[in-house]
């Protein structure tokens, strides 16, 4: 479930770029509305998958994502020329941010952030995991 969530947080990403750029400055009401409430739902989204995936990984594939999107975006509305170059650097950026999946955090391949792929994957109250123990010990009674 973090995984969708990451990847319609980089969808929401794309949106609020394309309405910042339609938005004159935040001067046209509709585009800034949509820019705004874009914004915070990508950000919301990045904010919970961060929570469960490597930070580096979840950086990644949301910036990655939604750069990609912007792109496919503006070739396929025409407001950008497509290219095969075009489509070999957005293919690059695509095999990079999938490659940052397979590396691991550390020597010993624990990030701290739950299960191996660094997803929480038992997550839950009582469960032992899942917790920001390691990263807020104020929160603990």
């Amino acid at each position: 479930m973090t995984w969708v969530i990451l990847f319609l947080s980089s969808v929401f990403e794309a949106v609020w770029a394309t309405a910042l750029g339609r938005s004159d400055g935040l001067h046209e009401p509709v585009p800034t509305c949509v820019f705004l409430v874009g914004v915070v739902l990508s950000m919301a989204g990045l904010g919970y998958a961060m929570k469960r995936i490597q930070l580096s990984v979840a950086y990644a594939v949301w910036i990655g994502g939604g750069a990609a999107m912007t792109v496919l975006y503006g070739v396929l509305t025409g407001h950008e020329s497509a290219s095969p170059l075009k489509g070999v650097f957005l293919a690059g950026i695509v095999a990079c941010v999938v490659g940052l999946k397979f590396v691991k955090g550390s020597e010993n391949g624990e990030d701290g952030r739950g299960g191996e792929d660094g997803e929480d994957e038992g997550s839950g109250e009582g469960s032992g995991k899942g917790t920001d123990d390691h990263r807020c010990p104020a929160r603990n009674p």
